[in-house]
């Protein structure tokens, strides 16, 4: 932070068109030093540690595991990327490894919110399409949580994509990072990304979904929430952060399990389990 006051300081003798410069820049830093932390215990000895949000890449060749999808279970959170354009934009604003979530139901079938609408899918057609994919699982999920995730997909399937929720995403993701500075205690966090989510997002409509949401609902419509947070503001990188070891953006339910990878793709963009080492 004292580099921010030092940019900002910096500033005042400049002309207005400079100055303006220097704020976009200070912006930029305040948007890319976002990284959400929490105090935890060290299981050895008690003693406070600090946890940073973490974005580990590792492939199932050094600390990850790989799996077919007859080991995905009705239920499972399905992240991906792919090298194309639009996965490489959202996973630099995001600071993500993954751009992309989707919904296992079980019997081979896992549905999806892309631009052309909300799809159910064939394991394999997913897989052939995504140069990453790791999969993620709830604990609690039960077969009455699987068969109401199943109605929900039915339900949904051919609906329209909500483009405008996925443009709003782009600004409230660089607002957001304000609240996720070091240090910044968790309940305050939520409460911040919340609070500009309301501002930046507005109200959740039932009929267009993103990826990311269209997760989030059918978790809900299952009684079996992942967070009481907004599903418009959560996005494929706030799920991976989700997950055991981690260190959520905003407060969850239940931390979710690694299962392994059905598709390892390039280095520079496999997830794995968090606090795995690195080589």
């Amino acid at each position: 932070m004292a580099q921010l006051h030092k940019l900002a300081a910096l500033s005042r003798p400049f002309g207005r068109s400079n100055r303006a410069a220097l704020c976009a820049l200070l912006a930029v830093v305040v948007a890319a030093s976002g990284c959400a932390t929490r105090i935890g215990r060290d299981a050895d000895n008690g003693l406070p540690t600090l946890q940073l949000q973490n974005s580990s890449l590792l492939t199932p060749a050094n600390g990850g595991q790989s799996i077919s999808g007859q080991d995905l279970r009705a239920g499972d959170i399905i992240l991906s990327a792919t090298n194309g354009i639009n996965s490489l934009g959202i996973r630099a604003i995001t600071l993500s490894p993954v751009s992309h979530a989707a919904l296992y139901l079980g019997d081979d079938r896992i549905i999806e919110a892309v631009g052309s609408g909300v799809r159910m899918r064939s394991t394999a057609e997913f897989v052939a399409d995504e140069a990453t994919i790791v999969a993620f699982r709830h604990p609690g999920v039960t077969d009455e949580h699987a068969t109401a995730m199943r109605a929900f997909a039915q339900a949904q399937d051919g609906k329209k994509y909500n483009t405008t929720g996925i443009v709003l995403q782009a600004p409230f993701t660089l607002q957001r990072k304000y609240c996720e500075l070091p240090l910044v205690p968790g309940s305050v966090r939520d409460a911040c990304i919340r609070g500009i989510a309301a501002i930046q997002l507005g109200a959740a409509r039932n009929d267009r979904f993103f990826c990311s949401q269209l997760v989030l609902e059918a978790y809900r419509a299952a009684q079996l929430p992942l967070t009481d947070a907004s599903a418009l503001l959560i996005s494929p990188a706030d799920l991976l952060h989700m997950r055991e070891g981690d260190v959520p953006s905003v407060q969850i339910k239940q931390a979710l399990q690694y299962v392994g990878h059905l598709k390892g793709g390039q280095p520079a963009t496999d997830v794995a389990a968090a606090g795995q080492p690195l080589p």
